[in-house]
């Protein structure tokens, strides 16, 4: 009995059945993206022999043109029920991505084609998290969203680290194109995981208009910029997760061209570490339970900025190696703690009639900034050199933990939400 105590305690409290297919959902669909990690550049290489800026394009122009479409879908899916938004995504991104190993089979696969897929799939993508926010709010009571939260940063740390040792294998075996197939029907399972989720979900109410007003399109950014603690804490996240990820690329030139590791290195060095991030999303509650939200918002937030700086010290040989582990672990370790926690303030302090606008707006700026930071620090890179850039973006980092919430932010009162929470299993 003790024991099954304990384990009860480890894990937290059941959030019921609809929560259960929700997350078996979530988890599905992230362990195909991580089965097919890097087969859009090797399809674009060995199939259709593209050249570097096509194959730069397919991540860059693909996720920047598919945060502009997704701009009007917040406001959209904002008054409609989600489950039936979610499944849509899903099924839109199931039948996207099977048009390529179709295509492919038929020998009629061309680059453009990938690059509209890319587009589909970023725009959906976007419109699913700003969707199935709003809808983990109305699923569950606020007190169990940290708990949620935590599962799903604890879910894709594990994907993220058998996803694309298994993707390569897969690979290797099959080629590419197969991984992507494998992908599709990821989502194709997460659909039919969210269609079981059953239940009765209310069609929002629209306050204004029926007809949706251009205006309407930038609800989402004057949400966020009117409040006092969402505000510096978007600020924060677009420019941490932007100059993070931009440094990726130079990081990748620079271990893998000037200091010689092998490709099963330079993975390895990324892969091991994301156990730091399961470790850090399993810590998020009991570190709030204790010291409180927005206390373990300041703290982890300014100690995941102060690794990446040493990035820049990189050198050679096993001593790089384990470097690159020890900082990428401290990193993820701490995003870990701080992503989970992040998210459940934010959908605290959002309106749940708001939550698909914000959302939405919240993540087209973050994958926004990250593309043009990505394409300065290329330009950087180049005129001074992957290390010096790398250590550049580091002590940008340090500056971050100057954007984030002044002070804590009480959730706002609302309603219960209108599932019953009678039926947690």
């Amino acid at each position: 009995m003790k024991s099954g105590h304990r384990l009860g305690h480890l894990l937290g409290p059941r959030l019921g059945r609809r929560f259960g297919w929700l997350w078996g959902a979530y988890g599905t669909s992230a362990l195909g993206t991580w089965l097919a990690f890097g087969a859009f550049p090797l399809i674009a290489i060995q199939v259709l022999h593209a050249g570097p800026a096509e194959v730069a394009a397919l991540s860059s122009v693909g996720a920047a043109v598919g945060a502009a479409v997704a701009v009007p879908l917040g406001p959209w899916v904002e008054f409609r029920r989600k489950r039936p938004v979610l499944i849509a995504m899903d099924l839109a991104r199931f039948v996207a991505l099977l048009t390529i190993p179709a295509a492919f089979a038929l020998g009629m696969l061309t680059f453009l084609q990938l690059l509209l897929v890319s587009v589909i799939v970023a725009a959906a993508d976007i419109t699913f998290r700003a969707a199935s926010g709003a809808y983990l709010k109305t699923l569950l009571p606020a007190e169990d969203l940290l708990v949620a939260n935590a599962r799903f940063e604890s879910t894709a740390w594990t994907t993220t680290i058998i996803g694309p040792p298994l993707g390569g294998a897969a690979i290797g075996l099959l080629g590419p194109v197969a991984t992507v197939a494998a992908d599709a029907v990821s989502y194709l399972l997460s659909a039919l995981g969210i269609r079981a989720t059953g239940g009765h979900e209310p069609l929002p109410q629209r306050r204004e208009a029926a007809r949706m007003r251009a205006g309407d399109l930038l609800d989402g950014w004057r949400y966020i910029l009117a409040d006092t603690t969402l505000r510096p804490l978007l600020f924060n996240t677009a420019l941490f997760n932007g100059l993070v990820m931009a440094s990726q690329p130079l990081l990748a030139v620079l271990m893998l061209g000037q200091l010689g590791f092998a490709p099963w290195q330079y993975g390895l060095a990324f892969a091991a570490p994301s156990i730091g991030g399961l470790l850090g999303s399993r810590l998020a509650r009991p570190l709030v339970t204790r010291f409180g939200q927005h206390q373990v918002l300041v703290v982890v937030g300014a100690l995941r900025a102060i690794w990446p700086v040493g990035l820049a010290f990189l050198g050679p040989g096993t001593g790089g190696l384990l470097l690159v582990m020890g900082v990428e672990l401290g990193l993820i370790f701490c995003c870990g703690v701080f992503n989970p926690v992040y998210a459940t303030y934010r959908l605290e302090r959002t309106a749940t009639d708001r939550v698909a606008r914000t959302l939405s707006a919240w993540t087209v700026t973050t994958k926004a900034s990250t593309a043009l930071l990505t394409a300065v620090w290329g330009v950087l890179g180049g005129l001074l050199g992957p290390r010096t850039a790398i250590g550049l973006a580091g002590v940008l980092l340090l500056a971050t933990p100057l954007l984030r919430p002044r002070r804590a932010a009480t959730p706002l009162a609302e309603p219960e939400p209108t599932s019953p929470t009678s039926n947690r299993a």
